[in-house]
């Protein structure tokens, strides 16, 4: 257990698989109430919610919504707080990506992308934010990238809507800061996760090499440590800044890249 968030309700958006997996995960083994949202059906999902609550003290509950629909998205957070009476912690993790030139980059794509990755976390923080504002307590960490602090070639949606990642942070962050909540922005690097996976196989495609030439001179080469960063990383600073002990760090943009953004 971890000091202040045993008994929280979290909600970890695109939780499913890759990083928002192990987020839930993490938060299962801290004793929270997890809401693990996902696309799949309740049916589909049946064996990932078995698993991660296999031996949990709090059954996690699943909840399915389209993201790229930004009234699901709010109504997401609204269905939370129906069901539990609040929305202690918020992690939207949900995000896309999309390799293409802008010349190129189909403009429905472009739309995807950005409700995916921007509007959906807009939407979730602002229905969940009045209740963790009215309780005096709440933690919103929004999962950004290294990309929103960088930016590479042929991820112009992706970059966009990272760095708008890390600015929606910084803004309610500031709103809140008075109010017992915090907000901050998990920038990590290149994680090996589905994503990922999927990416390899789009750049190779672009730049015309072999899949693992891209994973060793485009994908790690940014990254001193020339190691992909594990999702487990990620779950535990996010458990981290969700504990009483993190209440001072609020607005940061906190880079696990392997050394990445330090060039």
């Amino acid at each position: 257990m971890t000091v202040g968030v045993a008994g929280k309700i979290v909600l970890v958006t695109g939780a499913t698989s890759g990083i928002g997996h192990a987020i839930a995960r993490r938060f299962v083994e801290a004793g929270c109430q997890v809401v693990v949202h996902g696309l799949e059906t309740e049916d589909a999902a049946r064996e990932i919610m078995s698993a991660l609550g296999a031996q949990a003290a709090i059954p996690p509950h699943y909840e399915h919504a389209d993201l790229a629909d930004n009234a699901q998205s709010h109504a997401l957070a609204n269905r939370v707080i129906e069901r539990f009476g609040r929305i202690d912690i918020l992690v939207n993790n949900a995000g896309i990506q999309r390799i293409a030139a802008i010349e190129d980059f189909p403009p429905d794509e472009w739309d995807r992308v950005i409700a995916i990755s921007l509007d959906s976390a807009f939407h979730t923080i602002r229905a969940a934010l009045p209740t963790m504002k009215a309780n005096g307590w709440g933690r919103i960490i929004n999962i950004a990238s290294a990309h929103g602090l960088r930016a590479s070639p042929y991820k112009s949606a992706y970059v966009a809507t990272k760095h708008a990642v890390v600015g929606l942070t910084k803004t309610v962050a500031l709103e809140a800061a008075e109010c017992g909540v915090t907000v901050n922005a998990i920038c990590p690097g290149y994680v090996w996760t589905p994503l990922v996976a999927t990416q390899v196989a789009d750049q190779a495609q672009v730049h015309k090499m072999s899949e693992s030439d891209v994973v060793r001179k485009i994908m790690l080469a940014p990254q001193p440590t020339r190691q992909f960063v594990q999702p487990e990383e990620i779950a535990e600073l996010a458990l981290y800044l969700s504990a009483d002990l993190a209440r001072s760090i609020t607005g940061a943009a906190i880079s696990i890249d392997g050394g990445w953004t330090a060039k």
